[in-house]
């Protein structure tokens, strides 16, 4: 299976399967000297971690080994290996499945596509492949706070099923610790969308919803203005995420019912979401990404160990591959002038 790998200059190759012996990443073009935070990676993998309130129960510890690239506490310059073994394996529970697809799964496309598969929890097409992404994500942080320090990011659940964040509730995004909310909906409806996701959880349901994703700080001048968009990059990240179906930046699919001389006055700019012609422009740069429903439910779902509402754990993902584009794009930007 080719297409692992991801990015230009910062280049991961993910690898492993959901019930393999571990997962892995490969990360190549970081910078030799960078101070290599191991606190910092094993916080952001704390963060994605199964095992919690309302996502599924499977319990792995993800305790990342590092086998390369770091020595002495610093980055080499040479490739980085980091893996996690997978524990908490119940493959049994997928042999009655083994011969019978999941609907909204990809389980027939990828037996039709390559002839043979894993089908053990869903192989490399299941959500456990993000633990990869999220240890190249916080390599990729590390980089981007030394290259670009006033640089923050932060992501979010902004719709739950019939819940919304409000515009109050967005304005205290900077200011709020968004894991210490259910589902990570920073506002004060969140213990209704507790109930909402217990619910759903006991009866087998799932719903979906909306991420979005703010980064403040970010130099201007990041993005390659033809192919490799900064707008285009990003999307390109959150879309090979699963269960993603769709984005938007700045005013969005708003965009497409406004007049050009209302949406493009200067004192309107976040309309485009800090991002033109594919450059960054300074500003605030603002996201969505939208989610369809869990695709495991009612008895799937019950005998299983799966989420109701898959964002919860989206949020520290999307934020890895953000970080991912940073990265590639700071380093890009080095060779854009003499």
């Amino acid at each position: 299976m080719s297409a692992s790998s991801f990015g230009s200059r910062f280049i991961v190759t993910s690898f492993g399967e959901s019930h393999g012996t571990a997962l892995g990443v490969v990360i190549d073009g970081c910078p030799a000297g960078l101070k290599f935070d191991e606190n910092l990676l094993t916080k952001e993998l704390e963060r994605r971690r199964p095992g919690g309130d309302l996502v599924s129960q499977r319990k792995e510890e993800d305790l990342p080994e590092i086998l390369s690239g770091v020595f002495e506490g610093k980055t080499l310059g040479t490739p980085i290996a980091i893996i996690v073994r997978n524990k908490d394996q119940k493959s049994q529970d997928y042999e009655a499945i083994k011969n019978s697809p999941r609907a909204g799964h990809a389980d027939d496309v990828w037996q039709q596509k390559f002839g043979h598969r894993d089908f053990r929890g869903g192989g490399r097409s299941s959500g456990r492949e993000t633990v990869t992404r999220v240890m190249a994500g916080a390599v990729a942080q590390m980089l981007c706070k030394q290259l670009a320090p006033e640089m923050q990011l932060k992501a979010y659940s902004a719709q739950v099923g019939p819940h919304s964040l409000t515009e109050a509730d967005r304005e205290k995004i900077w200011q709020q610790d968004v894991d210490q909310f259910t589902a990570r909906f920073p506002s004060a409806q969140h213990e209704r969308v507790r109930e909402l996701l217990t619910m759903a959880q006991s009866q087998g349901e799932s719903y979906g919803g909306v991420a979005e994703i703010r980064i403040k700080g970010a130099p201007k001048g990041l993005g390659q203005p033809v192919f490799h968009k900064l707008k285009a990059d990003l999307a390109a990240a959150y879309m090979s995420v699963g269960a993603t179906a769709g984005v938007e930046l700045g005013a969005g699919a708003e965009a497409t019912q406004e007049k050009g001389t209302a949406f493009h006055q200067e004192s309107q700019s976040e309309n485009y979401g800090g991002i033109r012609g594919g450059i960054s422009t300074g500003e605030e740069i603002f996201l969505k990404v939208h989610f369809k429903p869990t695709s495991s439910i009612l008895d799937i779902a019950k005998k299983g160990r799966h989420d109701p509402y898959i964002v919860t754990r989206a949020v520290p993902v999307l934020e890895a591959m953000t970080w991912l584009v940073l990265a590639d794009h700071l380093l890009w930007q080095r060779g854009d002038q003499v």
